[in-house]
């Protein structure tokens, strides 16, 4: 009889724990479907790990360049607008190209890096890639595609101590973010996949390449005119 009573006391507090955690997870993702962070989980571990503030300053997405927007869109997941926080065919492309002997290249899209630069930490694992499915669902579910790009151009890494399109474009390019037009946006863009170590102000052969591989996507994508779809997307 103790010990039924036990495994029911245990049963019982795992199904709190359980609850809780879905209760705790969902509420902060709601909380900031309605209220700007003012910092995310990667600004507060950079600042613990290197013990120096991080340049960050929030701007609302009509105070963003749509070159700019059109642009990350272009070099990070040009299906945004029409996939639920998973994109299936970059997925098999990546795992494809990998059991052919190519390097495995990352497939997260713009939605799946919201999840894990507001809510994880950087690096890889189970565990943290089973958080990151986790938040994914939740945010496609809960928030607009226009209020995950505005987070996105707001906590993205964009160099050595900075985060945010607002603080990039004041810092290398001495303008606003709403006034960057497509090659200096193109070229924000293209340091996205490591901004400390592929650098905007002495872009490498490869950065400027690939800003110029960006131009061209936003061109097919058919220009900013392809940002309408955001706004009419789940």
């Amino acid at each position: 009889m103790k010990r039924r009573g036990l495994w029911s006391r245990i049963r019982r507090w795992l199904v709190f724990a359980i609850v809780a955690w879905v209760a705790v997870t969902v509420m902060f993702v709601v909380l900031f479907r309605l209220v700007d962070p003012p910092t995310s989980s990667v600004m507060l571990q950079r600042w613990v790990t290197e013990g120096a503030a991080q340049s960050h300053r929030w701007v609302p997405l009509e105070a963003v360049d749509p070159q700019l927007a059109l642009a990350v869109i272009a070099a990070e997941d040009q299906r945004f607008p029409v996939h639920w926080g998973f994109d299936a065919a970059q997925i098999r492309a990546a795992v494809e190209g990998h059991l052919e002997g190519k390097p495995l290249r990352g497939a997260s899209t713009i939605s799946q890096q919201v999840a894990r630069n507001l809510f994880l930490w950087q690096g890889g694992g189970f565990l943290r890639k089973g958080l990151e499915a986790w938040f994914t669902v939740w945010i496609e579910l809960l928030w607009s595609k226009r209020r995950i790009l505005e987070v996105y151009l707001n906590i993205a890494e964009t160099g050595e101590r900075m985060f945010g399109m607002a603080v990039a474009a004041e810092r290398y390019f001495d303008r606003p973010v709403s006034a960057l037009g497509v090659q200096r946006s193109a070229l924000l863009a293209a340091v996205l996949p490591n901004p400390v170590v592929y650098r905007v102000d002495r872009p490498s052969a490869h950065v400027l390449q690939r800003r110029d591989w960006i131009v061209t996507q936003m061109r097919n994508l058919g220009g900013v005119d392809y940002l309408a779809q955001i706004a009419m997307a789940h």
